[in-house]
Order: C-alpha cells, then sequence, then structure tokens
C-alpha cells in the first residue's frame, strides 16, 4: 500500500475509503493514513491564519493610509471576516487556537502591509493592536 501511496494517491485515498466502508481496517494504510488526516488539520489551521492575515493587513492600510481608503478595501475587510467565521464555523476547535494563529497572522501581516504601504513595519505596532473580537466586528474599522 506504500507504494500505491507514493504512486497513485487518488487511487490510494480511494482504495483507503473502500476498507474503512467495507470494515477491514486491519489492511488500512494507517502510518500514511495518519499523516494525511493530520495534514488535513494543518491546512485548515492555515486556510484561517492566511484569512486572518489579509484582514489584518487591510485594516493595517486603513488605520495608516486613511487618505486612500477605497471601497476595495472595505470589500476585503468584509469578505475576508466572513471567511474567518466560516472556517471557525466549519472547525471550531480552531477557537482554542485563536490566539497562536493570531500572533501568527500579524506577523506575516506586518510583511504584507510594508509591502502595500511602503510603510516601514518598525511604525506598525509589533503585537496585534486588537482583540481578535474587534478584527471580526462589522462595525469595527480602526481610525
Amino acid at each position: 500500500m506504500a507504494t500505491s501511496y507514493n504512486t497513485d494517491f487518488y487511487g490510494w485515498t480511494q482504495q483507503q475509503a473502500e476498507l474503512l466502508r467495507s470494515g477491514d481496517v486491519n489492511q488500512l494504510d494507517k502510518e500514511n493514513l495518519l499523516e494525511e488526516i493530520e495534514s488535513m488539520g494543518r491546512s485548515e489551521r492555515r486556510e484561517l491564519e492566511s484569512r486572518l492575515e489579509v484582514l489584518i493587513t487591510h485594516l493595517l492600510k486603513w488605520q495608516y493610509q486613511e487618505g486612500l481608503r477605497s471601497r476595495s478595501w472595505r470589500l476585503t475587510i468584509v469578505g475576508q471576516r466572513a471567511k474567518v467565521n466560516d472556517c471557525l464555523a466549519e472547525s471550531p476547535s480552531l477557537k482554542h487556537k485563536l490566539s497562536e494563529s493570531l500572533a501568527k497572522a500579524y506577523r506575516y501581516s506586518l510583511i504584507s502591509a510594508e509591502k502595500e504601504t511602503n510603510i516601514s513595519r518598525k511604525v506598525f505596532p509589533s503585537v496585534c493592536p486588537w482583540s481578535f473580537e474587534q478584527i471580526i466586528n462589522s462595525e469595527f474599522y480602526p481610525d
């Protein structure tokens, strides 16, 4: 089965699904199956962090480039808030990792904000100045 996993991933997934359906758990490729399940969980977390990064980047731009605020920025903020909420609705256990995910997303947001604004990241706060609740609040736009 390991050969099938390495040479025909799709075929391997279908075979594993059929083994699970039939209850033939002794034939499962447990090592690779466990790795794939863990990988799926990491992927969900990365998706949340990616959405937070884009959202926070736009909130930073909103705050630090008042004269350039646009409908596009507002819609990006609205859209990313919805996607963050969708991520959490689909995987509620990610809420337990919010502080870590927010900190990681903020670090990347600083890089993105510097790139998009040409403002040195040293100008921005070194830690996220907003709570998660503020960030996803549809009424919140930093001054």
